[in-house]
């Protein structure tokens, strides 16, 4: 029942994927790692050359035997996409890449068809693509033809923290996609956000702002560490099904006070 997960050839040691962006320090960075003990840290090639985090930003994330998901964050087209992805596994000498393509910079939704458009392309090249993608049924189906062993709906907009805005539809992909890891990524705020997505059997929970902007974020780090293995083993061990009417958790017979009428 404690099956650890696998993606690809890694074996990782926990189900909680961490980001890396926006913490306060390199420090607060550095303690909310060590906390969360993360199966991925995902990082922006993009954003983070861009923020001149320099060396120290690299140096923090080696010290840790965590395996680095690139991603590309930032990118709104097919080709600034794939050209973003080509560096990335030069840089980390990994193809693994977490595919973004923003097609709203207001609700910094995922441009399905780009995705679709990018993904082709980039599982020819021989990448092992993670889609973080809406959680539209059709575009799973899609990305899964085209040869994706894991997809990352949202929950919602990334930063938002409100949680899961459709519960319905993750069901539906989990339902739907047994044997595809999926991981909820995007629009996570508080720990039994997360308990609720391990809850419905997904596979892990990718999560940046809800840590990185907490007032304390290494203890946020790890009350979500702490609520993701809760939720998990929840689903283990088997959910009882809500229903309409209240059931006796004590049966009447044998009451020591009984009287028939």
């Amino acid at each position: 029942m404690t099956k650890p997960l696998t993606i690809g050839d890694s074996i990782l040691k926990s189900r909680l994927f961490l980001g890396t962006a926006g913490y306060p320090s390199p420090q607060a960075l550095g303690e909310s790692i060590e906390a969360a003990r993360p199966g991925l840290i995902t990082v922006s090639l993009r954003r983070e050359s861009k923020a001149g985090k320099g060396q120290n930003f690299w140096n923090i994330l080696k010290s840790f035997d965590v395996p680095i998901l690139p991603n590309t964050a930032g990118c709104h087209t097919p080709e600034e996409a794939i050209t973003t992805a080509e560096m990335a596994r030069e840089v980390f000498e990994t193809s693994r890449i977490k595919l973004e393509i923003i097609g709203d910079q207001y609700t910094i939704q995922p441009d399905p068809f780009g995705l679709v458009e990018a993904t082709e392309a980039l599982l020819k090249k021989g990448f092992e693509v993670y889609p973080y993608m809406t959680d539209d049924l059709v575009l799973a189906e899609r990305l899964v033809d085209l040869g994706c062993k894991i997809l990352m709906p949202w929950g919602a907009p990334i930063g938002s923290g409100r949680g899961l805005n459709n519960p319905y539809a993750l069901k539906q992909l989990r339902e739907r996609f047994p044997n595809i890891t999926l991981v909820v990524d995007a629009g996570i705020g508080a720990p039994s956000h997360a308990a609720q997505v391990m809850e419905m059997g997904y596979d892990a929970v990718l999560l940046n702002t809800a840590v990185a902007k907490a007032g304390y974020p290494a203890e946020m780090a790890r009350a979500f560490a702490q609520s993701i293995e809760a939720g998990r083993a929840a689903w283990l061990a088997g959910i009882i099904a809500p229903q309409e009417n209240a059931t006796p958790s004590t049966p009447l017979i044998d009451k020591p006070f009984w009287h028939q009428q």
